[in-house]
């Protein structure tokens, strides 16, 4: 887990997450209010935000472009636990929170595959190893884009490609 972290208000405005994520070196910011998690914001949300609205992100607030349902963890999940929920929820960073919902760090594929390439057990790592490939691939798995904004057109599906074990 990564502790040092950044966040962001809802009513805060794009350009300055931006700035935050940048200065961090992160593509991901939590979203607080009244000390509570609500929500995570990533750099893309900011650019989609910012395109499909034309406006520049001065003018747009965090709490406008972020994702609201929130998939957190906490210190106490194992990590078969966290590698399931972004499998299962495709996403690659999970807010860590303490009971009150309070943000203690955040958790990245890349911490995951990191933990597990050092792990010493080699039984433990070939296993976690393979859940964490499962675990991308589900993430990478195409899925419906639908309506980010309303007004900006129809969902539509995402073509899907397919090699042969011998591409591979």
């Amino acid at each position: 887990m990564t502790s040092d972290i950044g966040t962001c208000q809802p009513d805060m405005d794009l350009s300055e997450a931006a700035r935050r994520m940048w200065d961090d070196d992160c593509g991901c910011l939590p979203v607080v209010d009244q000390g509570k998690a609500v929500g995570v914001i990533t750099d893309r949300d900011l650019c989609m935000g910012a395109y499909f609205q034309g406006r520049p992100l001065r003018e747009l607030q965090v709490g406008e472009c972020m994702s609201r349902q929130l998939f957190s963890c906490r210190a106490s999940d194992t990590i078969e636990q966290v590698i399931g929920l972004m499998g299962d929820h495709q996403v690659r960073r999970i807010p860590v929170v303490d009971e009150q919902g309070r943000v203690k760090g955040i958790l990245s594929m890349n911490d995951l595959v990191r933990g597990t390439v050092s792990l010493r057990d080699e039984r433990t790592r070939s296993r976690l190893a393979m859940r964490l490939v499962e675990a991308l691939a589900s993430i990478s798995e195409a899925h419906r884009v639908g309506e980010a904004v309303p007004g900006t057109g129809p969902a539509r599906e995402r073509s899907e490609v397919r090699l042969s074990p011998a591409a591979i």
